[in-house]
């Protein structure tokens, strides 16, 4: 349904958008559904779906994105009204730029209609199935990487496969339906930030069909394709005064327009059975294998990004570039980069990983883009292990230092009991708040405090908790951000 909204932003009302304005250059008639996409949040439409346009764009029609919600119907609420239209506003000190993005037909809300979503994973047209469901849609031990049999959303969907909840219950109950039919799989793409994510989630889905067949877990092993890939963008979260901001420059309201930054990457292994879009014609990098650029990133961007959210809140400042700005977490950051994460990373030929990190840090720094680091620091129990422990179990395998690694952690630890250095509460948003908040009641020392998350297995694992060297440096770490501060001790270290 359109909205009558004079202003708002619809395919109708394209032509009263301020002069400049990039719009998409095809007809949206002519698109048919070749991705279903599940996750539809903001960095999708900011990254996979801005890609997917452009595609559209050069005249393949058969790659438009139907977009599933597996919780909230907040963003088809925003969506709907608008003809699936929305706008991506890019930030930078230079001013900010916009473009309407046209590649997402319909969005679905899977707890409203999962039958509706079923029946739109298994049209034969439909050949790639890609996810941006964060690390804790997959239900999975981010420790070990393997399918968490006891989630409450696998249980459900073992029991009940017709009425899936989860991303994993959807792709089997799909996949089973397509092999009955005796269509053709889709391909899986992950879009998230796990290690080798398109070999997680192959682990997790063979697991969970043999669990319900183990015909079923043979036949998706045998044929389902999991090409893995790294992605990159920052997309902070959309405030009502970024909205105004884009109506006021557009001259159309769009209930939810992203969001980001002039940087975009996204590195993609070529294995696609079924077919897909020519997306190297449009920035897309295709390759044999993405480990190593998914290394990189997960442990350069995302674990410095990790760093200075959790010890730049605890500091008192609110965004990424205001930690930048203060006294000695530049040059922390630094540090740890070319310190302890670089000499943990395999040889990247003809990489020029010394201007890659410059051009991290000066992302960092953007001031138009204002990423919270309280966004930043969500759901750190499930982005720990690849963006931080991972690194440190490789400096400790080479007998190396890790005291700005094990900062980070002892940030995370500090920021994750639920009050900041000034005695308020902090909002902890991450699947295990509970067990946080249970564990650490009434434990004041850094010692307490470190048995308590140290076990926690699906986090640290095994190995972790018993490294006499781990348990001493992130431990001193704590007490020392327990005693001075976040701010105090990051200048002291660098």
């Amino acid at each position: 349904m359109t909205s009558h909204e004079p202003n708002r932003l619809t395919q109708a009302s394209l032509h009263n958008l301020a002069t400049g304005i990039a719009r998409p250059q095809y007809d949206r008639n002519e698109v048919s559904t070749g991705i279903v996409h599940l996750g539809i949040g903001a960095f999708h439409r900011a990254h996979q779906a801005v890609y997917t346009d452009s595609i559209l764009a050069g005249g393949d029609h058969s790659w438009g994105i139907l977009g599933v919600s597996l919780r909230s119907a907040d963003t088809r609420d925003a969506l709907a009204p608008q003809d699936g239209l929305y706008i991506v506003a890019t930030r930078d000190g230079g001013g900010d730029s916009f473009r309407v993005i046209g590649s997402i037909g319909k969005v679905l809300v899977a707890p409203e209609d999962p039958e509706a979503v079923l029946a739109a994973m298994t049209d034969p047209d439909v050949r790639i199935v890609s996810l941006t469901v964060t690390e804790k849609g997959y239900c999975y031990s981010p420790a070990s990487a393997s399918l968490d049999e006891s989630h409450p959303d696998i249980v459900h969907d073992l029991a009940n496969p017709a009425v899936p909840r989860s991303a994993i219950g959807f792709i089997v109950e799909a996949l089973a339906r397509r092999r009955a039919d005796g269509t053709a799989p889709f391909t899986l793409l992950s879009c998230d930030n796990l290690p080798s994510n398109g070999e997680t989630l192959k682990r997790v889905v063979i697991r969970f069909a043999e669990l319900r067949d183990p015909g079923l877990g043979e036949f998706i092993g045998a044929n389902v394709a999991f090409p893995s890939t790294m992605v990159d963008r920052i997309v902070p979260a959309t405030t009502d005064a970024d909205r105004d901001a884009v109506t006021n420059s557009t001259g159309l309201r769009d209930a939810w327009p992203i969001m980001t930054e002039p940087f975009t990457q996204w590195v993609v292994e070529d294995h696609f059975p079924s077919g897909r879009p020519a997306w190297e014609k449009v920035g897309v990098t295709f390759v044999d294998n993405v480990d190593v650029f998914e290394l990189m990133k997960l442990r350069l961007l995302n674990g410095s990004h990790s760093t200075l959210a959790y010890l730049g809140y605890l500091a008192g400042h609110e965004t990424v570039s205001d930690v930048m700005k203060a006294e000695g977490f530049s040059t922390f950051i630094e540090a740890m980069m070319d310190e302890e994460i670089t000499p943990t990373l395999p040889p990247l030929p003809g990489f020029d990983l010394e201007a890659y990190k410059a051009e991290l840090r000066q992302r960092f720094r953007n001031p138009a883009l204002r990423h919270r680091t309280w966004q930043i620091a969500m759901d750190g129990s499930q982005k720990l292990p690849q963006r931080l422990l991972n690194t440190i179990r490789k400096r400790l395998e080479a007998k190396q230092p890790f005291d700005r690694l094990a900062l980070g952690v002892a940030g995370w630890m500090r920021y994750a009991t639920g009050v900041d250095e000034n005695g308020d509460a902090i909002d902890v948003r991450d699947p295990l708040a509970s067990v946080f908040k249970e564990r650490t009641a009434g434990k004041a020392s850094a010692s307490e405090l470190l048995d308590a998350y140290l076990g926690l297995q699906q986090i640290f694992g095994d190995d972790l908790p018993n490294d006499d060297q781990f348990r001493s440096v992130v431990g001193m770490a704590l007490e020392q951000l327990l005693r001075e501060g976040a701010a105090r001790v990051v200048v002291a270290r660098t």
